[in-house]
């Protein structure tokens, strides 16, 4: 697992993809929906979820680069290469069908994609709602979604597939499973199925972490500032990573993403723009 440490807004110009206008206006509209998006009417003869992506290749564009999406500055990794995240998942539908993604494909809310805001596009991921169990395998062929705290943004068909509708989000466990292509490898549910991902064993435990510093005195004054402002309650957390320990200041624990949601926003509100959900 990688540590997510503190990031700046960027205020410069996009540079350096070589998407042209149309596949920015696709990428701003196709990936970016902050709210579910309600499933289709039923007896509409739309065609059953769960099929393969479209015909038109998924494009890999971008890999390693960095691109500017209301006025913050997105780093796409290199590779994907040992990606296994925890965080929180949203989904967007028939708002959204048929219109271009930033991988050249249209986005059909019926094939298992999903929209990342850093995994090289045309990866193959395993999504595991952590809160059941059930789990599906997408290609990332869109950018998104433009909201605080989330880290993938499934298709109707994917949200489907590992029960949360009802809620709209889910607590995920996103783990790559092979590098770009515009097909699925030939085992690709193989390889599913040999990276279980357990489901948690108890209520969840949602934190929003603010810093990861190395000196522990840099994380207590950020701790001491954040509990003059009477915020919620705040804890200093550790973790080591390659050798190195980090100091992680942390809100909560909080059990529902409506919790985190709302104190996002103040803290957004008050100037703190740089957060990361950590599920224990």
């Amino acid at each position: 697992m990688r540590l997510r440490l503190p990031r700046g807004n960027a205020k410069d110009s996009r540079n350096g993809l070589g998407y042209g206008l149309a596949a920015m206006l696709g990428l701003l509209l196709a990936g970016c929906a902050p709210f579910s998006q309600a499933p289709p009417a039923e007896g509409s003869g739309a065609r059953p979820p769960f099929h393969t992506a479209s015909d038109v290749p998924c494009g890999n564009v971008g890999a390693g680069s960095s691109y500017v999406v209301f006025g913050h500055r997105y780093y796409v990794l290199e590779s994907a290469t040992g990606y296994d995240e925890r965080g929180i998942a949203s989904w967007y539908g028939r708002n959204f069908h048929g219109r271009t993604t930033s991988s050249g494909q249209p986005y059909d809310m019926y094939a298992n994609t999903a929209a990342s805001k850093v995994l090289p596009l045309c990866t193959w991921v395993k999504v595991t709602n952590l809160e059941n169990g059930k789990h599906v395998i997408v290609q990332i062929n869109d950018r998104g979604p433009f909201v605080a705290n989330r880290i993938i943004d499934l298709s109707y068909a994917a949200a489907q597939s590992i029960g949360m509708m009802r809620k709209g989000t889910a607590l995920v466990n996103v783990r790559a499973l092979a590098g770009p292509s515009s097909a699925p490898p030939r085992d690709i549910e193989k390889i599913g199925e040999e990276t279980p991902t357990p489901k948690l064993g108890h209520g969840a435990r949602i934190y929003l972490q603010l810093g990861a510093f190395v000196h522990h005195e840099n994380a207590e004054r950020l701790r001491a500032k954040l509990v003059l402002q009477q915020l919620g309650r705040v804890r200093i957390d550790t973790a080591r990573v390659d050798g190195q320990l980090f100091y992680r200041v942390q809100f909560g624990p909080y059990a529902t993403v409506d919790e985190i949601d709302a104190l996002t926003r103040e803290l957004d509100r008050l100037g703190y723009h740089e957060t990361e959900v950590v599920i224990e």
